[in-house]
Formats: C-alpha cells, structure tokens, sequence
C-alpha cells in the first residue's frame, strides 16, 4: 500500500535499499545532505550533488533534469549519519522557473528494491523559495522513516544548507550550482540505476559499497505520477497500514545516538519532541484538507441550481459529509498509531532519565548525590499538544544556560491562570523559581555553582527558606537598594574581569584565589529596590554574563516595570520565560506549534527539595574540609 504523505507527516521503510524520483515538470537540481543525530551537516563531505555525486549509500545524478531518480543504501551509509534530505533547487542558467510557486508542484516518491512506491508526496504551498527540502529519511529506535517536509527557501540553496548547519554555506551552495551539467550536456546513464525504456521489463541495482553483495533483479519502476496543480491542495493522509504490513521495534531507552546514556537519552527525549510535533502538524494538515474538501463540495451542490433541492442534492451532500467522515476517521487513525508509539516510548524512557533530567517525583531523587560533572541539560518542565494532553515530552534545556530564565508572576492568559489571584500567582512564581534554583544546583558539582538572591523587600522570605536553611546560598538574601547595589556592582564587575580574561587569553592574570565557579543572580519583587544604575547593570549581566558564567533567574511581572517602557523590552526579549502555572506560549523549532508548558512541582508534602539542597550543602562542607 502506498502511502500519500502529508506536509509532516512520516511512514516507516520496510527496506534499507530504495529509489528516490523526483518528477518537476521542469529542470531542478537534485541532492542530499547527510546529518547527525543533531541534524547538523558538519562538512562538505557530508553533502551529496552533482560535482560529487556518490558518496557512501547514496549518488546523485550530474545534471539538473525535469525527473531524476537517486539511489540510497541505507544500510551503506556511515553509522555517524542519522538523517538524510533530499534537496531539490532551481539551477542558473537554465530556462525555465526562477521560484517554485510559478511552476507545477514538484512531486516525490520512494520506491523499494521490487520498484514499488513505499510513499509519495506532492510538495504544494510553495512561493517564492528556490530550494526546497523535499523529504528526509531518518534513523528513530533502530528503524528508518520518511518524513514529507515540503521547507522550502526563498534564500535558495544558501539558506538550506544554511540551516542545516553547514559551514561555509554560501560557499557550498555555489560549489553546489556550478557543478550542474547543463541538460544539452547531460552524461551516459549512471551504473548504479540504469536507464529503462517503457519495454524494458526489468532492470539490475549494482551495490557499490559492498563488492560482493550479487545483483538484485529489480522490476520495472512505474513511471511517475502525475503532477499536482500548481495550488492544488494536497493529497488526504493514508489509512494505518494493513495488519501484520508493519513491524514496530519495542521502544528502548537510550536507543538515540551519543556518547554517554545521558548523551543518548537526550537526543531521544528531542526525537521523541520532534516525532510529536510533526505528526500532530500531519494531522491537522489532512483535517483541514478534509474541511476544505466538504466545503468545495458543499459549495459544488449549492451552485448548480438543479441540485439545491430535490434527492440528487441530498445525496450528494450526504456523500462529501461521508467523505469527510472517512477522512477525518483515517486521520485519526494514523495520529493515533503515532501517539500509541510515543507513548509506550515515553513509558521506557521517563524510569530511566537521570536526576538532571527527572521529574521532582522520580524515585531517582532518592539516592541523588552530587555529580563530579555536570550533565549536558536539565529539565525545566514539560510540553504537551492538545490533542493528547496526557503524553508529556521532558523539557530539556542545554547546560550551561545561553539565556537566562524569566519566572513570570503576571496574570497569565490560560483559564488556570484566571482562577487565582494576583499573591497566589506571585507565590507560585517564587516556588517554582526556587525549584528550578535547587535543579541547577544539583545538576552541577557541589563547588561548580554559587547563588546569589535578592530580595528588596524581603517578601520571598518563606519561599527562600529551603536554599538559606541549608546553607547553599553564597549569603543571605540582599534587601534594601544598597542590597541591590551591592550584588550587582560584583557580578558586573565579575563579568568584566572574565571577559577581558577570555579575549586576552590571559586567564592567568586573574586576581589570585579568583574563584571561576559559575554564579546564578536570583532576582525577586523587581524592580523594587533598583535604581536607573541599578537596571542598567542588571541588562548588562542579562546580556553579558552567560557567556561568561554568569546566569540570571528573575520572578517578575512585566507590568510591574512599565514605566521604564520600551528600555527594558531587549531584557525580557532576553529572557527564556517560564510560567508558575500550565500556559501554552512555547514553539518548537520544526513546526511552530504552541505548546503547553507545565512547571516542575514539587509533590505536595515531599521534603525531596530539602533532601536534595541537604545533600547539595554537605557535599560543599566535604569538598571544603
């Protein structure tokens, strides 16, 4: 059965040997990137095109043609390689479209070894791009997938592979569009897929990375199918695959590529992100495509005149409103399919997350001790769609912190945040503001992080109980303005002796004994208590200090500051905001969805918060004895 994709959505492989073909209507540059478990394209190398066209698992034709067909050994392909994307771009030179929006859709299928289409996709919606990302097949637990991704670039072919991560790009992209053959030059046929005429019956797929794999008869491919219109919507979403059609690996924790398990667990928890995102955004693409299609038809019926009334327009009413149902079932079906997936994944992996990575009622907490070293993220969360709520992906956030965090204690726009009032949401802020405080220093080893807090008016004394009672804080909470002062004249300071160290490259001219620990400010009931100066150096420490070691954690409410107006918007544009209570103001980086960002809580009656801060404490008492 042949899978129709969606923009999004993704359709396992049944084999690691395939056949991509490209059929534009017009002449396009066809190519593939390589990338790791990152996403990222390291190198030239790494890029597959017509001046280089074969590289390990996969060739490229040389020439920029109306239809091409690639050739992929997945099981060929270097181990470091996680995902590769076809890439189509419009070449120079060459007559015909300068974007794809004035051109017929492109449309992209997968064929297996026997030359049957495994899944198909017309890329619509495009404009004014010259480069497009088509499709990618990527490694998830073990197995390969294609994904329909449809991105394209109005920048061209610099921009993708700018986005990918590719060095040099501009550079790249050139190399890439000077090697094209100009289609009245184009070369023999290529070994590896040779070329067939409709009488042919059968042709051969020579591998060229193993030697001594024999050849493979291989059928006929069918030609192409035929090319959408341009604007023409796309193609429904398949019905799930047919029993016993697909075999699912049992989810594994840990199954992602890295180093280390903490390394692997990471790059699992971001797949798992992304497999969400993208298969939510097929679903609601294949809804909307169902509603568009009930309308068109709806709208067909009521202008023909002799159809408005009467049994003929009846039944074809009732027939698009059956259409639809039908649609909106399969497409249910297969969010449903990937949701199951995720969620038996999502039961292997939360047991085995580290502490950094753990919720606060994880029995892992229990043995928490202090790390020798610090962990690559820490969990500041968790994210969920709407479309199932109960299917909760870890918040993940890379040590050391580029940005810092913004506690938000302002009336929140979710229905949860509309129950309580003003004191209970600045109570909750500074709960979780202190939750997030006692994370970090646990993730980091007992002498690698110091907290400084301020706290002008002394309102956030009950909530800092936990951090000054155990000892973890660098001193007491600073009150008053001179408090205020205080604090920020040795951090700004702080942060301009280690710049001038990092640019000199003279750490050695520190001041003797200079402790080079990383330092988080916590910032509460701003901006009372701060001065014009005192604003001033708290933007400068938002700005400077990451790079440096230096982290901000505020708890405020925006309005609060409003008479500084637009001087303080680059601070809160700064800032990564986090909410006391559930708010959906986070987008993730493949699709944009809004998702619902729930805080870590600690469980009512748990002393696991003081557990950890006391370990935390005892293990600076030991490092200092």
């Amino acid at each position: 059965m042949t899978a129709e994709l969606v923009r999004g959505q993704n359709h396992p492989l049944p084999d690691t040997r395939l056949e991509l073909r490209v059929s534009a209507g017009h002449p396009v540059v066809a190519g593939a990137t390589l990338a790791d478990e990152r996403g990222h394209v390291p190198g030239a190398e790494w890029i597959v095109h017509p001046g280089a066209p074969v590289r390990p698992g996969v060739e490229v034709p040389g020439q920029a043609a109306a239809e091409h067909r690639i050739a992929v050994d997945l099981a060929a392909l270097p181990e470091t390689v996680h995902r590769l994307s076809l890439l189509l771009a419009l070449p120079p030179g060459v007559t015909g479209p300068a974007r794809f929006g004035t051109a017929a859709a492109p449309f992209v299928s997968v064929a297996d070894p026997a030359g049957a289409a495994v899944a198909t996709y017309t890329i619509t919606g495009l404009d004014r791009e010259s480069a497009v990302v088509a499709l990618e097949l990527y490694r998830r637990q073990g197995a390969w997938k294609v994904r329909a991704v449809g991105q394209g670039y109005e920048g061209g072919l610099a921009d993708l592979l700018a986005d990918q991560g590719a060095p040099a790009a501009a550079d790249l992209a050139a190399t890439v569009l000077g090697a094209v053959v100009p289609p009245a030059d184009l070369p023999a046929p290529s070994p590896l897929v040779p070329e067939t005429s409709p009488a042919d019956s059968a042709t051969t797929t020579i591998s060229y990375t193993h030697p001594s794999r024999r050849e493979t008869p291989r059928a006929a491919a069918p030609g192409p199918a035929p090319v959408a219109a341009p604007g023409a919507v796309p193609p429904p979403p398949p019905g799930p695959p047919a029993e016993g059609a697909e075999s699912r690996p049992a989810p594994v924790a840990g199954d992602a590529g890295g180093w280390t398990m903490d390394e692997r667990l990471y790059n699992q928890v971001w797949g798992m992100f992304e497999d969400l995102a993208r298969s939510v955004a097929a679903y609601r693409s294949a809804r909307d495509f169902a509603d568009h299609r009930l309308d068109r038809a709806i709208d067909q019926v009521l202008a023909d005149p002799g159809a408005r009334v009467g049994g003929a327009g009846d039944a074809a009413r009732a027939a698009a409103r059956a259409t639809h149902e039908e649609l909106m079932g399969r497409a249910q079906e297969v969010l449903d399919r990937d949701l199951a997936q995720l969620a038996a994944e999502s039961e292997v992996v939360e047991p085995a997350l580290p502490v950094a990575y753990a919720r606060w009622d994880n029995p892992v907490w229990h043995a928490y001790r202090s790390p020798e070293e610090p962990p690559m993220a820490v969990r500041l969360g968790d994210l969920h769609l709407p479309e199932r709520s109960g299917l909760r992906i870890p918040f993940l956030v890379r040590l050391p912190l580029e940005r810092g965090l913004w506690i938000d204690s302002g009336p929140g726009r979710t229905s949860a945040a509309g129950l309580l009032d003003g004191a209970e949401l600045r109570r909750l802020a500074l709960d979780s503001a202190v939750a997030h405080t006692a994370r970090l220093l646990a993730a980091h080893p007992a002498d690698a992080l110091t907290v400084h807090v301020i706290d002008p008016a002394g309102g956030g004394a009950a909530a800092f109980a936990p951090l000054v009672e155990t000892g973890v804080l660098a001193a007491p909470p600073a009150r008053g303005a001179a408090g205020v002062t205080d604090v920020l004249a040795q951090l700004t300071e702080r942060v301009d002796l280690l710049q001038m160290a990092v640019r000199g490259d003279a750490a050695e001219d520190l001041p003797p004994g200079f402790d080079t620990s990383r330092r988080l400010l916590v910032v509460h009931d701003f901006p009372h208590g701060f001065d014009d100066r005192a604003v001033t150096r708290l933007r400068y420490l938002a700005d400077e200090g990451p790079s440096v070691g230096v982290h901000l954690l505020m708890v405020a409410d925006r309005a609060d500051a409003a008479a500084y107006g637009p001087v303080l918007d680059p601070l809160w544009r700064s800032l990564l905001r986090l909410t006391p209570v559930p708010d959906d103001h986070l987008a993730d980086p493949w699709v944009g969805h809004a998702w619902t960002y729930e805080p870590p809580t600690v469980p009512p009656g748990s002393a696991v918060l003081w557990q950890v801060l006391g370990q935390v404490a005892e293990a600076r008492r030991r490092d200092l004895s």
